[in-house]
């Protein structure tokens, strides 16, 4: 039998492109929802359905009829866990390209009721968090004791993503965020604490900033490390310099009202429709776990490069995917990736994507 997957938020950038990656490597029937009826799919290897994941009654009428749902209708960080709670009730597995710490809480706190339940929930999947996340787990791995984990992201232009994406980084901005620290949780001005990050050509050096993602809530949750950096950064640079003055000098009142969120993430929107042209739309990660190996100091980075962000995106969501229909990846309860997928699935379901991770040791 074709195993039938539901994608909500289908019409989105990201939503379409975790579609594409699917359809490039299962036979599953794809179907993809949108609130607007006249929403046409990309090509006939879809079906359309209208949806509105606010709409309990619908929700839980439609799920039903899928073996697994992804997720993909953001931005996260206003949403609650209806989607979930519903998969979780109607017995259907699910993903989701959730990108909020506050969702993140929201939905591990279902954990008990999808293992009673049976079904699997994997959250944060996608570049990063998603690829991130298993990179980290690779570095991890290659010691006998982690105790710092360092992420940076570098990412050209508008990434390839939409206004969903746009709206996500400012909404990062709005309050401190919750870091680790030293063995304790400390609170972080968001955009704060530039560094000079190395990435692999053709990024080179780029400046990078603490960002609210939720890696950096749960990898301290899933490794027993005393310390996690998580930093985001864009090119060109001058964005970097636009974000921070966001961060630092617009008023915070403003900055948490729903039309300053849609101005600013329109106004970036329309920037990075142009410089796009120059910068492409591709993402970098470097991956720095530090630890001990056989008693001596040890450090693995894990980096590579992408054209493409949302498309890497759609792999990183799509791959996982694949694994659960499969049936390679069955772990009832809500966990995110890198607490659920193994290193050598991993590592297979990027090669079968011709992506590249380059992980190697290094000194200091």
């Amino acid at each position: 039998m074709v195993d039938r997957l539901l994608i909500l938020g289908g019409s989105g950038r990201i939503g379409r492109c975790v579609g594409a990656d699917l359809a490039a490597h299962t036979r599953a029937e794809i179907v993809l929802t949108s609130r607007n009826p006249e929403f046409q799919p990309p090509s006939d290897r879809y079906l359309v359905r209208c949806c509105d994941v606010s709409n309990a009654d619908q929700l839980s009428e439609i799920v039903a009829d899928y073996d697994l749902v992804i997720h993909c209708a953001g931005p996260f960080l206003h949403r609650d866990a209806r989607v979930l709670r519903t998969c979780i009730k109607r017995g259907v597995n699910y993903l989701d390209v959730s990108d909020s710490p506050e969702f993140t809480q929201k939905a591990l706190a279902y954990d008990e009721l999808a293992r009673e339940a049976g079904v699997t929930a994997i959250i944060n999947s996608g570049i990063f968090p998603g690829i991130s996340n298993s990179m980290v787990r690779q570095g991890v791995e290659q010691l006998d004791t982690a105790d710092r984990i360092h992420l940076s992201y570098a990412v050209s232009g508008s990434g390839g993503a939409g206004l969903t994406v746009m709206r996500t980084t400012f909404l990062g901005l709005q309050k401190p965020l919750q870091a680790w620290i030293d063995g304790n949780w400390r609170s972080i001005l968001p955009y704060s604490d530039r560094e000079i990050v190395e990435f692999p050509a053709p990024y080179n050096r780029v400046g990078v900033y603490w960002f609210d993602v939720p890696e950096t809530l749960t990898l301290p949750q899933s490794f027993p490390v005393q310390t996690v950096v998580t930093k985001f950064g864009s090119v060109p640079d001058f964005y970097n310099y636009l974000t921070w003055m966001t961060a630092r000098f617009v008023p915070p009142k403003w900055l948490q009202t729903d039309g300053a969120i849609e101005f600013l993430s329109r106004a970036s929107y329309r920037m990075t429709q142009f410089t796009d042209k120059f910068t492409g739309i591709g993402v970098a990660i470097c991956a720095r776990v530090e630890g001990k190996k056989a008693g001596k100091d040890a450090v693995y980075r894990g980096s590579l490069v992408l054209e493409n962000t949302a498309m890497a995106a759609g792999a990183g969501t799509g791959s996982i995917a694949e694994l659960m229909l499969n049936g390679q990846l069955n772990r009832p309860g809500v966990s995110p990736v890198e607490r659920v997928l193994p290193t050598p699935l991993f590592e297979s379901a990027m090669q079968s994507r011709g992506i590249e991770i380059q992980l190697n040791e290094v000194s200091g």
